[in-house]
């Protein structure tokens, strides 16, 4: 005799949104470096066009007060970042937006090119006269340091050397990493949105360089422009990094 057996539904799994970025970070950097820690992410990595850009807000922990709706860039809507923009200015003792381009990239490699924008940032901040005492960095990799291998102002002797702590999704955990993440994000968009509008061809304004559909075959069909990282396989490249902070 056959004996069928009942068929066991598995609940469906419930995605929960991820926890909002808190100070807590900030106030154990602080503990251990000092009370000016510096958020920072960047934004542009897997792109196929235009700068890498990164964000730098500096908080006084003992000052800093939490505010909610700072929240990693990718989960917020355009409209919604642009509006947090003044409020991020306002939140940090001081911030700043520094930018690589594409000419830079295919020069020196991605990985400088970035720490050439983040040290832009940190310039224009001590020019300011504010120099942090720890940097928070989104992600494994000290890119911002070199790996600590050199001074993170090694050619810059106005400004001493800055610690570096790195965590991987800093941007959802840390509320100074998300502010910063919302700065440069909304200051390479509204780079690529102008350059999309003196060149419209490969739909910038929409994908913001990114190696959508629409981009490949303007590739194909154009050919690269002089925002394009020419070093890069672009005929040939795949899907947008998004994880990147894009």
């Amino acid at each position: 005799m056959t004996v069928i057996q009942p068929i066991i539904e598995r609940p469906t799994a419930i995605r929960r949104a991820p926890a909002p970025a808190t100070l807590r970070y900030v106030r154990q950097l602080a503990a251990e470096y000092g009370p000016l820690v510096a958020g920072c992410d960047e934004v542009g990595r897997g792109a196929l066009a235009g700068p890498v850009s990164v964000g730098i807000v500096v908080v006084d922990a003992r000052t800093v007060r939490t505010r909610t709706m700072f929240r990693d860039s990718k989960l917020l809507a355009p409209e919604k970042r642009r509006e947090l923009v003044p409020k991020v200015r306002s939140w940090g003792v001081a911030s700043a937006v520094g930018h690589a381009g594409a000419d830079e990239i295919d020069a020196f490699g991605l990985m400088e090119a970035l720490r050439l924008a983040g040290t832009r940032a940190l310039e224009a901040i001590a020019a300011a006269g504010v120099v942090p005492d720890v940097v928070h960095l989104d992600g494994n990799y000290d890119w911002l340091g070199r790996g600590g291998q050199n001074s993170l102002f090694g050619d810059v002797a106005a400004v001493p050397v800055i610690p570096v702590h790195t965590m991987i999704k800093a941007d959802l955990k840390c509320q100074a990493v998300a502010a910063a993440s919302i700065l440069a994000k909304v200051e390479r968009d509204a780079i690529m949105t102008q350059i999309g509008v003196d060149d419209p061809r490969y739909g910038w304004a929409v994908n913001k360089g990114y190696a959508t559909a629409e981009h490949r075959a303007a590739l194909i069909e154009y050919g690269a422009s002089t925002w394009h990282r020419r070093s890069w396989n672009l005929e040939g490249a795949s899907e947008p990094l998004e994880g990147d902070g894009g």
